[in-house]
């Protein structure tokens, strides 16, 4: 796979139905380019490094509008806590509570048996297991 730059960003925009403006190529490549789970404030954050023109506002429109397109996708460890993921492909996380890092458990990794069935008229559009984690605590001697 090739790297992510700026300059490619707008072809993969393109190729997901987006037009590529200078503040979306600047939020894919501050996801793409680093291949982490992050929050928008974060984000935000990253792409303000540079322009300090982008709002709160087109962060969150420009990453529904890439959450609508498939070209990430949104994890919820909790209500008040989004991550936006670059990596697209079937796969699960572990959320670590202490220090809030999410990290990816490759689909084959992980085994499901006994889904209920489905009500009618529904098909499975995807299953995410968050399997929460936390430093283990030593006991005293």
């Amino acid at each position: 796979m090739e790297a992510y730059t700026r300059d490619n960003m707008a072809d993969v925009l393109r190729k997901h139905g987006i037009n590529p403006t200078h503040q979306r190529i600047e939020i894919a490549f501050a996801l793409f380019s680093r291949q982490e789970h992050l929050s928008a404030d974060q984000i935000m954050a990253i792409v303000n490094l540079r322009h300090s023109e982008t709002s709160k506002a087109t962060v969150y429109n420009t990453l529904n509008l890439f959450l609508q397109r498939k070209l990430i996708r949104e994890v919820i460890v909790d209500p008040s806590k989004v991550f936006y993921d670059p990596n697209t492909r079937p796969h699960h996380h572990f959320y670590d509570v202490v220090s809030g890092r999410l990290t990816d458990i490759e689909a084959g990794d992980l085994t499901l048996s006994g889904l209920p069935d489905l009500p009618d008229g529904v098909v499975t559009e995807g299953v995410d297991i968050i399997i929460r984690v936390r430093p283990q605590q030593t006991q005293p001697a």
